[in-house]
C-alpha cells in the first residue's frame, strides 16, 4: 500500500512541476529555427524542409510581387482591405490549416517569446517541420485522390496509401514526382503504396480490375482541376467545358473523356500487383450500335505529349509537364483552399482552361513551376501573403466584393476533425504532437474518430461549407467528448490543473482564453469571469472553471476559422 501511495505522490509531483513550467515558461522542446535551441544545442529541425534557409531573396521577391497584385486589384476595385490581424489570430488560422488543430498554450508561450518580426515565419516553419502537418495534409489530399471510403480491403489499403503520402510530404517530395508515382507506379499495393491510387477504383463486381472511367475522372479533377466526368455519357451541349487551345478552343466531347480513360485500360491486377498489360479500351458512344476500340489520347496541349514508355507513364509525364498549366493551377487552387477554407476558383476542381483567372492564381502557378514543384515553398508564399494576414473584421461595412477580392479573411466553419482536435488540445496545456505520450496520442485519435462519426464526415468534397445541424450543436453542448474534456480531472484536464495550481482568478481566466480561443479576454470578458470565480469558494473553483471552459468551447468563435 505504501508503495502505491508513494507512486501516486510522485506522479502528482511531476504533474505539478510540469504544469507550472507550462504556465510560466516557453517550452524548451518547442522547435526553434535560428540554428540552435535555447540550450545552445543544434536545433532539431536542422536540415528539414521547414527551415528559414528556404526563404531566400527570390522568395521575398515573389512575395512582394504577389502582395502587389492583390493591393493593385483592391485599389482598382475601390476596396479598402481589412487591417492586419494580430499574430495569435494568424497563428490560429495557420495551425488549423496545416496541422488541423489550434495552438497549445505551450506553443503560444513560445511564439510570444520570439521577436515580433520573426514570429509568423518561425511559426510556419514549426508547423511544416511537425509530423502533424504531414499526417493531416495526407488525409486531406487522400480524399481528393482516393476518396474517404475504405473500399475493397483486399486490394486497396487506404491507410498504407495515406502513410506513404505523409512520408512524401514530410520529405517535401517534389509534387510533380509525387503525382507521377500515383499515376504510373507498378507493384503490390502493400509494398508500393502509391498504386493504391489505381486499386482504389476496383469494384469486385466488375472482375477485380481498376476502373478506367473512375481513374480518368479523378485524374482530371485532382490534378488538372477539370470536371469532365459528364463527358463519359454525352458531348458537352451547353458549352461549359472548353478544351483545345486558347486560340482554337473546342467543346468537350465523349471522345475527349474516353481517350483519357484509355490510358488506364492497360492497368491490370496480377499475382505481382498492378502491372501494365495490353488490354484494349472499348466503349460504346452515344448513338453507336456497338462498342469501338479507343486509343489513348490527351485532351489538350497535345504538343507536350511524349509517347514512350507505358501508357500510364506517358500520361503521368504529360499531366506534370511544366508547360501543362492546368496541373500547376489545380495544385495552387487546392493548396489555397486548404489554407483559407475556400479556393481561389470555386469549385476547387473546376478551373477554366483558358481563363479568366482570379488575381494570384497565374502568378502562384508560375512560381510553383519555377521552384521545381516545391509544395512547402508554395505554402510559405500563401501563408505570408497579404490576404492571409487580413483580419476577418473591419471598422467599415464588409461587402461581398471584399470577400470575393480577398480583402478580408473569409470566415469558415471548422471541419469536424478540426473541432474535435481543437477541443482535445484546448483541454491539455502541453502540445499533443509526435512527442506526446503514445497513450495520449492514441486516446486523442480515438476521440476524434468517435466525434467525427457522430458529428458527420464531410466526405470527399474538401472545400464544402455545410451549415451545422441541431444534432451537431447538441453534440457540442452535451457530447461525451465535451464533458470529458471540460470537467475537472486531477492532472488530466486543464481545468483541474488551473484550479489546483493557480489561485489567481485573473490568470486563470486569461489562461483559459488562450488555451481555447487563442487570444486574451477583453477587459469586459475578463471582469465578468473573474467576478464569477471570486464569488465561489476555492473548493468550488474547479466547477466554475469547467463552466468557463464549456462556455468558450460552445461559443461561435471556437467553432469558426476567422
Amino acid at each position: 500500500m505504501w508503495a502505491r501511495n508513494l507512486l501516486f505522490l510522485a506522479v502528482c509531483g511531476i504533474g505539478i512541476l510540469w504544469t507550472v513550467g507550462t504556465l510560466s515558461q516557453p517550452a524548451s522542446r518547442f522547435v526553434y529555427f535560428s540554428g540552435a535551441s535555447p540550450s545552445g544545442k543544434p536545433a532539431r529541425s536542422e536540415g528539414l524542409p521547414g527551415t528559414r534557409r528556404h526563404r531566400d531573396q527570390s522568395w521575398q521577391h515573389a512575395l512582394a510581387q504577389l502582395d502587389a497584385q492583390f493591393r493593385e486589384a483592391w485599389a482598382a476595385a475601390g476596396l479598402t482591405p481589412a487591417p492586419r490581424a494580430d499574430d495569435l489570430t494568424i497563428a490560429r488560422r495557420l495551425s488549423l490549416a496545416l496541422v488541423g488543430t489550434i495552438p497549445s498554450l505551450e506553443e503560444i508561450r513560445a511564439l510570444e517569446a520570439w521577436p515580433e518580426d520573426e514570429r509568423l515565419p518561425r511559426w510556419v516553419d514549426h508547423l511544416l517541420a511537425d509530423r502533424r502537418y504531414a499526417e493531416y495534409w495526407s488525409e486531406r489530399l487522400a480524399r481528393a485522390y482516393v476518396g474517404s471510403e475504405q473500399g475493397n480491403i483486399v486490394l486497396f489499403r487506404r491507410r498504407r496509401f495515406r502513410l506513404w503520402l505523409a512520408d512524401a510530404l514530410a520529405k517535401n517530395m517534389p509534387y510533380d514526382e509525387l503525382v507521377r508515382h500515383l499515376l504510373a507506379d507498378e507493384g503490390v499495393w502493400t509494398g508500393q503504396p502509391a498504386v493504391n491510387f489505381i486499386t482504389a477504383t476496383i469494384n469486385p463486381a466488375g472482375g477485380n480490375e481498376p476502373d478506367p472511367v473512375r481513374l480518368a475522372g479523378r485524374t482530371a479533377r485532382a490534378f488538372l482541376g477539370m470536371r469532365i466526368d459528364c463527358l463519359q455519357c454525352h458531348d458537352d451541349k451547353l458549352g461549359t467545358i472548353e478544351l483545345g487551345t486558347a486560340d482554337d478552343p473546342q467543346g468537350g466531347t465523349q471522345a475527349h473523356f474516353h481517350e483519357l480513360a484509355a490510358f488506364f485500360a492497360s492497368a491490370q491486377i496480377s499475382l505481382v500487383g498492378v502491372r501494365d498489360g495490353q488490354r484494349p479500351y472499348l466503349v460504346k458512344y452515344q448513338g453507336d450500335a456497338q462498342e469501338r476500340k479507343v486509343a489513348p489520347r490527351v485532351p489538350f496541349v497535345k504538343e507536350f505529349f511524349e509517347g514512350h514508355g507505358t501508357r500510364r507513364a506517358q500520361l503521368a509525364r504529360w499531366v506534370t509537364h511544366p508547360q501543362n498549366r492546368a496541373f500547376a493551377r489545380a495544385t495552387v487552387n487546392r493548396v489555397w483552399a486548404l489554407l483559407f477554407g475556400r479556393p481561389l476558383v470555386e469549385p476547387v476542381d473546376d478551373i477554366p482552361l483558358h481563363g479568366p483567372w482570379p488575381v494570384g492564381l497565374e502568378f502562384l502557378a508560375d512560381e510553383f513551376v519555377r521552384s521545381g514543384y516545391d509544395l512547402a515553398r508554395l505554402i510559405r508564399l500563401i501563408a505570408a501573403s497579404a490576404p492571409m494576414l487580413r483580419d476577418s473584421r473591419a471598422d467599415f461595412p464588409i461587402t461581398q466584393e471584399h470577400e470575393a477580392a480577398w480583402a478580408v479573411f473569409p470566415l469558415s466553419r471548422l471541419r469536424p476533425e478540426q473541432m474535435a482536435a481543437a477541443l482535445v488540445q484546448a483541454s491539455w496545456l502541453k502540445t499533443i504532437d509526435g512527442q506526446a505520450h503514445v497513450l495520449q496520442r492514441l486516446a486523442m485519435a480515438g476521440q476524434i474518430d468517435q466525434f467525427v462519426c457522430r458529428y458527420g464526415d464531410l466526405g470527399d468534397d474538401e472545400s464544402s461549407d455545410q451549415a451545422s445541424t441541431i444534432p451537431q450543436r447538441l453534440l457540442l453542448m452535451n457530447g461525451e467528448l465535451v464533458k470529458e474534456r471540460t470537467r475537472p480531472q486531477p492532472l488530466v484536464t486543464a481545468t483541474s490543473r488551473l484550479a489546483m495550481l493557480s489561485r489567481d482568478p485573473p490568470r486563470q481566466v486569461e489562461t483559459a482564453y488562450l488555451a481555447v480561443l487563442t487570444r486574451r479576454p477583453t477587459p469586459t470578458e475578463k471582469a465578468h469571469f473573474v467576478t464569477r470565480l471570486f464569488d465561489v469558494s476555492p473548493r468550488q473553483r474547479g466547477q466554475a472553471l469547467e463552466d468557463l471552459y464549456w462556455t468558450l468551447v460552445n461559443s461561435t468563435e471556437f467553432s469558426w476559422n476567422h
